[in-house]
């Protein structure tokens, strides 16, 4: 099927390079630096990568999003019943801006909720900082997984260090989310360092199209 063309709606530097809002066939996407990021075609594993770690949180629940994108799991968290708070930690303003614009049409403003917290911010630098036990559930959809990584720096996420952190962060019974484009087995083992009962879910949206599923791995922390 022939890919609808896209127009360019901004083009604005970021803090890791040029970022691209552009529409086409009554959808949007976001490229950062060339490489395509997210899009509003979908949407399945980013609402699933929320609902599992709502489900499985303590309620009422101050759910942390880190990676705003085009707003899909902001969402899917603010109609979650389980939700009472929810802090959103961007590092691009022109994201938290997009989605305060444009963008607010296809997640139901979603920004103006009285529930939500918006931090433009290094997500890294956020969690480091948080105080212990502040969160029932802390989802990270800010790289491809990982093992692709749209930052460097975010490898800190990633490690034992920030697998530590997180685990802080949480509350007793709290949930860590991570959304990637491929399975991480090594990353797995790892998060099982830290919590327990770890759980990887396949979401095979895109399967058919780039050979491998998306993943969402939950881990609580115990109670």
């Amino acid at each position: 099927m022939r890919r609808e063309e896209m127009t360019v709606v901004e083009r604005v530097p970021g803090r890791a390079g040029e970022l691209v809002l552009r529409r086409g066939g009554g959808h949007f996407e976001i490229v950062a630096n060339g490489v395509f990021l997210m899009d509003t075609r979908g949407g399945r594993s980013e609402r699933l990568h929320v609902t599992a770690a709502a489900d499985a949180m303590p309620a009422p629940g101050r759910m942390m999003i880190g990676g705003l994108g085009v707003g899909f799991s902001l969402a899917a968290a603010l109609a979650h019943p389980r939700v009472s708070e929810v802090h959103v930690v961007e590092r691009e303003p022109a994201v938290v801006h997009w989605n305060r614009g444009p963008l607010a049409a296809v997640n139901g403003a979603a920004l103006r909720d009285p529930r939500v917290r918006v931090a433009e911010a290094d997500v890294v630098d956020w969690l480091a900082a948080a105080t212990d036990g502040s969160l029932d559930a802390i989802c990270l959809d800010v790289d491809n997984g990982p093992d692709w990584l749209v930052s460097p720096g975010n490898a800190w996420l990633y490690s034992g260090a920030g697998l530590a952190a997180a685990a802080r962060g949480l509350a007793p019974g709290g949930a860590l989310a991570i959304w990637s484009a491929a399975p991480s087995p090594a990353f797995v083992a790892r998060m099982s360092e830290h919590f327990a009962h770890v759980q990887v879910t396949d979401v095979p949206e895109l399967a058919a199209t780039r050979g491998d599923p998306d993943v969402i791995v939950l881990g609580r922390r115990p109670e």
